[in-house]
């Protein structure tokens, strides 16, 4: 069965910095991709980034420049490190994966629980 254990988060200032990182476990397995997607309170659950296992990025356009996500194959985990935050980035943060199982016939997409950036003075 396979888990994303997400670590991380906290409140932070405006202009401060932050990492979050997932961990896929459970189950052997390859990986697409794995990524971030964020909620705010009222708004729809939107992607924050995503990396594709051979390294391909895709940011949007919001936190280009700010953020940036990498991935360690070995480890199976992916990494959000978010610079220059502001107040608008305040959300519940989602680690995603699309993997495929051994003997899997498709990709299949895991969601973790979800992990508090909040972003205040």
């Amino acid at each position: 069965q396979v888990r994303l254990v997400e670590s991380g988060g906290g409140l932070v200032e405006p202009g401060d910095s932050l990492s979050l990182s997932c961990a896929a476990s459970g189950s052997t397995f390859t990986i697409n991709v794995m990524g971030w997607y964020r909620q705010a309170p009222g708004k729809q659950r939107e992607l924050v980034a995503a990396v594709l296992s051979g390294g391909s990025t895709n940011y949007a356009d919001s936190v280009k420049g700010r953020f940036t996500i990498s991935i360690d194959n070995a480890k199976n985990t992916v990494y959000l490190k978010m610079n220059s935050l502001k107040p608008e980035d305040t959300a519940v943060y989602y680690c995603n994966a699309q993997l495929l199982l051994l003997y899997g016939t498709h990709w299949t997409t895991y969601w973790g629980q979800g992990t508090q950036v909040t972003v205040s003075s």
